[in-house]
């Protein structure tokens, strides 16, 4: 799988995903500081599915129509702890394959999945 882990997504999450095999770019590490709307648009240009804790990508893609067909993954997950929360994440981008084209919401006990409106933009 080809991600793009916004800033805000757990390194120790990151790390196990490459060890996994997935090709995992991290914006902390790449793009540090960008604008939501900048990795929004590296995750299109690259076609990388999105993950992020952040909702403010849900907003970019149905509010204002910035092309996503690149898929988001937007994680909101209790906090319980962050061993678990970890692993959680883990499973849940391991769990299916079909996020590209989706604004996926992931939470402790449920996968929500949405079509994402396609812009036409390459």
């Amino acid at each position: 799988m080809r991600i793009l882990a916004n800033e805000n997504f757990p390194g120790p999450v990151v790390r196990a995903l490459r060890e996994l095999g997935h090709d995992v770019l991290w914006v902390k590490e790449i793009m540090c500081g960008a604008s939501d709307v900048e990795v929004l648009s590296r995750a299109q240009a690259e076609r990388r599915i999105l993950t992020t804790f952040d909702r403010d990508f849900g907003e970019l893609a149905f509010r204002f129509g910035l092309p996503a067909e690149c898929g988001i993954i937007f994680f909101r997950l209790r906090g319980t702890s962050p061993e678990t929360d970890n692993s959680r994440t883990i499973a849940a981008l391991t769990s299916r394959t079909d996020w590209a084209g989706h604004f996926a919401v992931v939470q402790d006990d449920r996968i929500r999945l949405r079509p994402l409106p396609v812009t036409g933009w390459r």
